[in-house]
């Protein structure tokens, strides 16, 4: 094994992953050929088939492997966070699409080699991500922002594009970040989100934001190979979009129902300016998953549970019945609750 690296830091990397034994492999590798490894490497695998057979290539990658079932996203990266060794000073997490880009974890070590003590996470740079089109007339329906990465009171969150120097945000991608030890064990990932676990990365971020400074490192490149969304699937991606959503508009007093409500109104319009209804089945579009999801039996029953910026508040006023298979999204617990 080579060495890993020269910094005071010491980084795990977390990957969640789930049946892309592929995708697992090219981020591995381009980890691999780093010029500064992490000092281990935790793979939480949610697959049906173990995954660890595509491990044994990687010799030089400090590698350590455990199971989730049923999967579940904000499950694994809780799990993952519990087998960081004591030694480490940082945990980051990496999707397994993602493909680093030459450098960038000796980028990520030598800022937090050096980083002010009142900064908790900082971001790569996904490099090859668009830039938001027709951002004047989001930012009227408050489902974005020309303030790039911040969280409004919407609830919604402004896209971030490449950046070209470091930039302090509102939310960081869960799928691309590193934190400081000492918030790790100070915050967990609200297991509320199930399956894909959309949107527990504002969730997460934004409650660490509220403590401590967060930031994208421009010179930490990366780039996200993000597969598409099976058709099938759309519908319930438009139900999570709102639901999740939702939850996490409830957790913050100082955010607004009645903005909420105008920018889901503007994210299906703008759903609907994207899609041809002729070419795509109506119900495989996110527009009607999110109209589904504006019920307001949905949203009181979501308010089963209040968070703090921590963690759990006691005082439940509704309940939710839970199907004793596990592996459901919130989308697909909708008909579950009951008052």
């Amino acid at each position: 094994m080579k060495p890993l690296h020269a910094f005071h830091s010491k980084i795990a990397i977390i990957i969640p992953t789930m049946n892309r034994p592929r995708q697992l492999q090219r981020l591995l590798a381009s980890l691999e050929s780093q010029s500064a490894l992490p000092d281990e490497v935790i793979i939480v695998d949610g697959s049906a088939d173990p995954i660890d057979g595509v491990l044994k290539d990687f010799t030089n990658l400090n590698l350590r492997y455990l199971r989730v079932l049923p999967p579940c996203l904000s499950k694994q990266r809780n799990a993952g966070l519990a087998k960081v060794s004591r030694d480490m000073s940082l945990a980051g997490f990496l999707d397994d699409d993602l493909v680093l880009e030459p450098g960038s974890i000796e980028a990520m070590l030598r800022f937090w080699d050096q980083a002010p003590k009142d900064v908790g996470g900082a971001s790569f740079n996904i490099t090859n991500g668009r830039p938001p089109r027709g951002l004047l007339i989001k930012s009227l329906f408050r489902m974005d922002s020309f303030k790039r990465g911040c969280v409004m009171r919407s609830g919604y969150e402004a896209s971030i594009p490449p950046v070209r120097e470091d930039t302090y945000v509102d939310w960081l991608c869960g799928g691309a970040t590193v934190w400081r030890r000492e918030v790790v064990a100070e915050f967990k990932y609200d297991e509320w989100f199930r399956g894909y676990s959309y949107f527990e990365d504002v969730d997460y971020s934004y409650r660490v934001g509220r403590n401590y400074k967060l930031l994208v490192l421009a010179n930490a490149k990366v780039q996200h190979l993000t597969p598409p969304v099976k058709g099938d699937r759309n519908f319930t991606m438009g139900k999570c979009q709102v639901i999740n959503r939702r939850y996490f508009l409830q957790k913050h007093d100082h955010m607004s129902v009645l903005l909420f409500y105008w920018a889901t109104l503007g994210l299906m319009i703008a759903n609907n300016w994207r899609r041809n209804p002729v070419k795509k089945s109506w119900f495989v579009c996110p527009i009607l998953g999110q109209f589904c999801g504006i019920g307001p039996i949905q949203f009181c029953a979501l308010a089963t549970d209040r968070y703090s910026s921590k963690g759990l508040k006691p005082g439940p006023r509704f309940e939710i019945i839970r199907p004793m298979n596990d592996n459901h999204s919130p989308a697909e617990l909708l008909g579950e609750f009951r008052m």
